[in-house]
């Protein structure tokens, strides 16, 4: 242990919670948010990596924080930040029994340096948001403390705590997603509209061989973003999220093997190894396609739509899909690709191409005229 006792006469004290992990002390404190940039030094950013205890501040990272932090003041959230102090430190428990040993005061030499080794960007978000709404400076966050041992050890420390972290899954970020209307949506579309009802894996995005499922959430809400051209989904209003509903409903309604699906009379794992539009990049490429046909017929969009129910989407119509959808037999998920889907759909509806489709679309039939 770094610890030691330190003069009460030169320190700054924090009430706190001791708690042992690995052998060693650590300390949790609630940090008024007006104290951050006071306690917290600016990163130092042009120094080499090996010299410093945390990755180099991204500042387009911090942006987006700041913005959720201001526009929820209400309701946002934050988790713990991680920090180790490179002083001497003092704990004066307030009692002797059990709990009283683990809550008392802690005291830092008025010189310590605080080492962010979690949290950097919600630091810095933070100190942004407070020049913005100062309101927000007297509310807190708390901070984990660690006794820290120099460089070595805090460089440690910020290996060990992202070691294992794993994002979630972008389904699953929808599916708890509230204050997203978007997701909002995407999560009422799969709940109101057949096939995706019952069909539609929520946790992962991707869906694996044994799965009944047939879509993932992620590919509802990417296609229905394209679908509708949103930028900003604040904006998405009650129309349009009847016109989305409206859209995939029709979909469904010329997409035999999808109803079959949802009656079990077909596996889903045989339409996901035999079809096209078993996978996300027929979801996107039919967003793209509806976008542009209600835009030219915004009366008669669905009786056209209904031309997609002439689509042979079978893997095996290696002359149609090969170099659209498939590359060596194998989907290929790229913006290319998903546009030349598009296009092949757009040219069944009877829609012209936008002239990049045009574009990309004349190099893929001249490559194919060279085979």
């Amino acid at each position: 242990m770094c610890a030691k006792t330190i003069s009460k006469d030169y320190s700054i004290s924090f009430p706190a919670i001791r708690g042992v992990q690995g052998g060693k002390e650590y300390y949790v404190t609630m940090c008024p948010l007006k104290l951050l940039p006071t306690m917290f030094q600016a990163t130092v950013t042009d120094i080499p990596p090996e010299l410093r205890a945390q990755r180099e501040l991204n500042k387009s990272r911090v942006t987006p924080i700041t913005n959720y932090m201001l526009e929820n003041p209400d309701n946002y959230i934050f988790s713990s930040i991680a920090a180790s102090i490179d002083s001497e430190v003092n704990f004066e428990a307030y009692g002797d029994d059990i709990v009283g040993r683990k809550i008392g005061t802690l005291s830092v030499a008025m010189d310590a340096k605080f080492i962010i080794n979690d949290g950097q960007h919600r630091v810095t978000a933070i100190i942004e948001a407070l020049k913005d709404d100062s309101t927000l400076g007297n509310e807190t966050i708390s901070v984990v403390l660690f006794v820290d041992c120099g460089l070595n050890n805090s460089q440690q420390m910020f290996a060990d705590l992202n070691r294992y972290a794993v994002r979630p899954t972008k389904s699953l970020s929808i599916l708890y997603d509230h204050r997203d209307p978007l997701s909002k949506l995407t999560n009422d579309l799969v709940q109101n509209v057949s096939v995706f009802k019952g069909m539609t894996e929520k946790a992962k995005s991707s869906i694996s061989n044994r799965s009944r499922k047939l879509f993932t959430l992620s590919s509802i809400y990417q296609a229905t973003k394209t679908f509708l051209q949103v930028k900003n989904s604040a904006n998405i209003t009650n129309d349009e999220c009847q016109l989305a509903h409206d859209f995939w409903e029709t979909v469904a309604k010329n997409m035999p093997d999808w109803k079959a699906a949802v009656k079990k009379q077909v596996a889903t794992s045989e339409l996901r190894s035999d079809y096209i539009h078993a996978h996300g990049i027929a979801l996107q490429a039919l967003a793209i396609a509806g976008n542009s046909l209600i835009k030219i017929e915004p009366e008669s969009w669905k009786q056209t739509l209904s031309k997609i129910a002439e689509i042979d989407w079978a893997r095996e119509n290696t002359h149609l899909w090969e170099g659209r959808a498939l590359i060596g037999g194998t989907l290929n998920r790229s913006q290319k690709n998903v546009t030349l889907t598009a296009n092949y759909i757009k040219q069944t509806l009877g829609l012209s191409l936008a002239p990049k489709e045009e574009v990309i679309e004349r190099n893929y039939l001249k490559g194919q005229n060279e085979k």
